[in-house]
C-alpha cells in the first residue's frame, strides 16, 4: 500500500480537531503538546502556528525534527507526519492566511483573547504514515466543484462585456455551488481601495461601496494577493462598514455623506476571498460568505481561486479590446428634448462626488465620468460617447491606461439604474455607449 500524500489527508488540516506534536530536547527528553493549527502550504510542506515560546518551540529550534499526529474529521483515521523545521515567516501571504484561519478557530473555541499568531513555522513533510486502526468508511467523493469551474470557464469564453462576465461568475456560484452571498470588487490603483461592482444575495447591492487594502477578509486577500478563508465567525476580520454608512468630514467644498453601505452579512460565520490576478497585477477580489459555520473548505477555496483566475483573464482581455474602431458621430442636439422638472446635479470637485436631487450617487473616477457626460449633454447636446475619448479626456484623471475603465462604466451604469430611470447608460457597440436623459438637467459645480 502506498504511503498517503498530503493531498490525500487535507481534511485533517482544516482545524476541526486539534493536532498533537511530539518533539525532543537536546538531552533526549520528549515532549508532546497540542497544536492550534496545521496549515496546508503545498504538496510537500505544512505550517504550524507559533503562538508561544514554550517547550515545543525550544525543542524544535534545538532539534528541527518532530512528528505531528492528525485526525481525519470524517473517518477518525489517524496519520503521523514526520516533519523537519525550515523557517518562520512573520508577514506575507502565508502568515496572513494562517492568521485569518486561526482567528476563526479561536473565536469558535472561545480563545480569541489567547490565540495570537506570532509566526508561521514552515516544515517539510518528509514522510506520512497511516496509524493502524479501524477507521470509518470514507464519505463519497465530493462532486461539483470542477464542474462549476468548467461551466464558469465556458460561460466566460462567450462573454463580450464585463457586465456579462460578472453575471456569469455570480450565476455559476449561485446556480451550481448554491452560494447565496457573493460579490466582486475591483481595485482603484490611485486610492488603493476596492469598490464593489457586482453582488448577489444581499438586501442591497452595495455597488460602489468601498473597502481599504488590509481591511477584513477582502482587504487582506487583496493586500497579500492570496486566498483568505475563515470557517467560523470572528470579529477580527469583519469589515466595520457592514452595519453602518460611513461619513466623510464635511467642509466648505465637500459633501457630508459620500459612502455607500457595504452589502455584506452582519454576522458571517464563513468567508472566503480570492484575489483577481492577471500578469502579476491585482485587479480585484472575488468574495463569498455564509451565515453557517464550516461552509467553505479547501475544495471551495481551490474552486474560487480557479474562477478568480478565469475572471481576471477575461477582464484583462476585455480591457484591451474595449476601444471603438471609430469615434461616435457628434450630433448638434438630441432629436427629442427631455421634459419635466429639472434634475439638480451637483458635483464636488474635491473628490468628484456627484449628487442628484441631493441624493449621493457616485464619486471618484466614475463621478468624473458622469460629470463629463452630463456636461457634454447640456452644453453640446451629445448623447453618443466612446471609451476612447474617455481615456483621452484629462478632466477624468484616469490613473493610467491600465486602469479598468470598463469596470468604472459598469459601476456607473449600475448605480444609475438603482437611482432611478431618469438618467441611464446604454451600451451601443464595442467601446460605444449612449447617455439617455429623460428630464432636463441643471448642473452645479461646488
Amino acid at each position: 500500500m502506498n504511503a498517503p500524500q498530503l493531498c490525500d489527508i487535507r481534511p485533517c488540516l482544516e482545524g476541526a480537531v486539534p493536532a498533537m506534536m511530539a518533539t525532543c530536547a537536546e538531552d533526549g527528553m520528549p515532549n508532546v503538546a497540542y497544536l492550534s493549527q496545521v496549515y496546508y502550504v503545498d504538496e510537500r510542506h505544512v505550517a504550524l502556528s507559533f503562538q508561544f515560546f514554550n517547550k515545543t518551540r525550544r525543542n524544535i529550534l534545538a532539534n528541527p525534527h518532530g512528528t505531528v499526529l492528525v485526525l481525519h474529521p470524517q473517518t477518525a483515521a489517524f496519520y503521523r507526519l514526520h516533519i523537519r523545521y525550515l523557517r518562520t515567516e512573520t508577514e506575507g501571504p502565508l502568515f496572513e492566511g494562517m492568521k485569518a484561519q486561526l482567528a476563526g478557530i479561536a473565536s469558535h473555541t472561545g480563545m480569541q483573547d489567547v490565540f495570537r499568531l506570532l509566526g508561521a513555522d514552515v516544515y517539510e513533510v518528509e514522510r506520512i504514515e497511516a496509524v493502524e486502526g479501524e477507521p470509518l468508511p470514507p464519505l463519497p467523493a465530493r462532486t461539483g466543484t470542477l464542474t462549476a469551474v468548467r461551466r464558469c470557464s465556458e460561460q466566460l469564453s462567450r462573454c463580450t462585456s464585463l457586465d456579462e462576465a460578472l453575471n456569469s461568475v455570480l450565476g455559476t456560484l449561485t446556480d451550481f455551488m448554491k452560494v447565496e452571498h457573493a460579490m466582486v470588487l475591483m481595485l482603484d490603483p490611485a486610492s488603493q481601495t476596492l469598490y464593489t461592482v457586482a453582488s448577489c444575495g444581499y438586501p442591497i447591492s452595495g455597488v460602489g461601496s468601498e473597502i481599504g487594502m488590509g481591511q477584513g477578509v477582502i482587504g487582506v486577500a487583496a493586500r497579500e494577493r492570496t486566498p483568505v478563508r475563515i470557517t467560523h465567525m470572528t470579529n477580527a476580520y469583519r469589515y466595520s462598514q457592514a452595519v453602518r454608512i460611513g461619513f466623510e468630514a464635511a467642509s466648505a467644498d465637500s459633501p457630508a455623506a459620500t459612502e455607500i453601505p457595504y452589502p455584506g452579512l452582519p454576522a458571517p460565520h464563513s468567508q472566503l476571498a480570492a484575489p483577481l490576478l492577471s500578469g502579476g497585477r491585482l485587479l480585484g477580489v472575488l468574495f463569498v460568505e455564509s451565515p453557517n459555520d464550516m461552509q467553505f473548505g479547501f475544495e471551495e477555496e481551490d474552486m474560487l481561486v480557479a474562477m478568480a483566475g478565469h475572471l481576471a483573464a477575461a477582464v484583462s482581455l476585455m480591457q484591451a479590446s474595449t476601444e471603438s474602431p471609430e469615434p461616435p458621430p457628434r450630433e448638434e442636439r438630441p432629436a427629442k428634448q427631455a421634459v419635466g422638472v429639472p434634475l439638480q446635479v451637483r458635483r464636488f470637485a474635491s473628490n468628484d462626488s456627484v449628487f442628484i436631487d441631493n441624493a449621493y450617487l457616485i464619486k471618484g473616477v466614475a463621478g468624473a465620468i458622469l460629470w463629463k457626460l452630463l456636461r457634454d449633454y447640456v452644453q453640446l447636446g451629445r448623447t453618443e460617447f466612446s471609451n476612447r475619448e474617455l481615456r483621452l479626456d484629462a478632466s477624468i484623471r484616469l490613473p493610467d491606461v491600465t486602469d479598468n475603465l470598463e469596470a468604472r462604466l459598469v459601476l456607473l451604469r449600475r448605480r444609475l439604474a438603482e437611482h432611478g430611470p431618469h438618467v441611464r447608460i446604454e451600451k451601443t457597440g464595442r467601446g460605444l455607449f449612449r447617455l439617455v436623459v429623460q428630464r432636463p438637467v441643471e448642473l452645479t459645480q461646488a
